[in-house]
C-alpha cells in the first residue's frame, strides 16, 4: 500500500490524497487499524508507523475531532484526516466492498466540501 498526493488536479485546485496499489489483505489490514485504533482506542492513527504501507515523502494521521473536517494540510507533505467517531464509523462502511474481494474499484473515504479528497484505489486510478 502507497500513500500518495496529486495537488490541482481540476480547474478548481482540488487534490487528491490516496492509498493505492493494495489488495484485499492489506484493505482489510487498514480496515482493522481504524476500527481497533480510532474506534475502539479513541487514539491517533499515524500511517507512517505502519508496517505494510510504503514510505514515501507523505504522511497522513487520521484522528477524532468534534467535526467532519476531512483532510487538512499546511505543507501539502504532512496531513491530518479530521473526522468525528460518525464520520470514521462510515468510513469503515465505505472499506467493507474492498475486504470482500479484489477489486479494481476505488471509493472517496469521505464526502465534504474539502479541497483535498481521500481516494481510496487497488490500482491508484
Amino acid at each position: 500500500m502507497k500513500l500518495g498526493y496529486v495537488g490541482n488536479y481540476n480547474s478548481y485546485n482540488e487534490n487528491i490524497l490516496r492509498l493505492y496499489q493494495f489488495d484485499k489483505n492489506e484493505a482489510i489490514q487498514f480496515r482493522n487499524l481504524i476500527l481497533e485504533v480510532i474506534v475502539k482506542r479513541k487514539q491517533q492513527l499515524d500511517l507512517s508507523k505502519v508496517e505494510f504501507i510504503e514510505p514515501s515523502e507523505y504522511n497522513l494521521i487520521l484522528g477524532l475531532y468534534k467535526s467532519d473536517e476531512g483532510i487538512l494540510s499546511k505543507d501539502n507533505k504532512n496531513f491530518i484526516c479530521a473526522l468525528t467517531m460518525e464520520g470514521f464509523i462510515n468510513m469503515l462502511k465505505l472499506l467493507e466492498p474492498f475486504c470482500l474481494k479484489e477489486t479494481k474499484a476505488y471509493q472517496y473515504l469521505y464526502d465534504l466540501d474539502n479541497p483535498t479528497d481521500f481516494l481510496f484505489s487497488p490500482v491508484g486510478t
